[in-house]
């Protein structure tokens, strides 16, 4: 195995509540099972807060805005529940900050599977997907953003990320059609 297409913060929490994150489930539906059959390895980060702020830092106004929604983003709630259909085989990755990487085992498990190369998708494109690309970049992986995967709160700062920025970084943007 050498790909994984990591899938971030398609969350039942953020799902239900920020609707532009909604386009990209159909897309990333139809993708799941050929990536399974052609190989890849399949994992799902979602994000999550503890209950009681001890993983909040001072001064962080995004993340208490994050804290103080609630179950949305509480560890443990049904808000931080994968909106996708998750298989046995895939691996689910538990994340407190923007990057798939940051405090987690992410590389862990991707070198372990022998992964050289990582097909990323989620909400938000300037978020999650962004973090995530670059650390994996800067990891040693190739990387390949899911146009179709993605969607950020504003179509034009989507688009200049998937039509400016990740191609500048000499990151591959393709459909979730056209990869695998």
């Amino acid at each position: 195995m050498t790909t994984a297409l990591i899938i971030g913060d398609l969350q039942r929490g953020i799902t239900g509540d920020y609707p532009f994150t909604r386009q990209v489930l159909p897309p990333l539906k139809e993708l799941l099972p050929r990536a399974r059959a052609a190989g890849a390895l399949v994992v799902f980060v979602h994000f999550a807060l503890r209950g009681n702020g001890a993983d909040l830092p001072p001064g962080n106004a995004m993340l208490k805005t994050f804290h103080e929604a609630g179950d949305t983003f509480h560890e443990g709630s049904a808000g931080t529940e994968i909106d996708l259909p998750v298989t046995a085989e895939d691996v689910v990755v538990l994340k407190r900050r923007a990057s798939a990487f940051a405090g987690t085992d992410l590389d862990l498990v991707l070198r372990a599977q022998g992964v050289e190369t990582v097909a990323i998708a989620g909400v938000a494109t300037s978020a999650m997907v962004a973090a995530t690309s670059y650390d994996a970049a800067d990891r040693g992986y190739q990387v390949t953003v899911l146009r179709d995967g993605c969607a950020d709160g504003d179509q034009a700062i989507h688009d200049f990320f998937v039509d400016a920025v990740f191609p500048s970084r000499g990151f591959e943007v393709v459909s979730c059609a056209d990869w695998c």
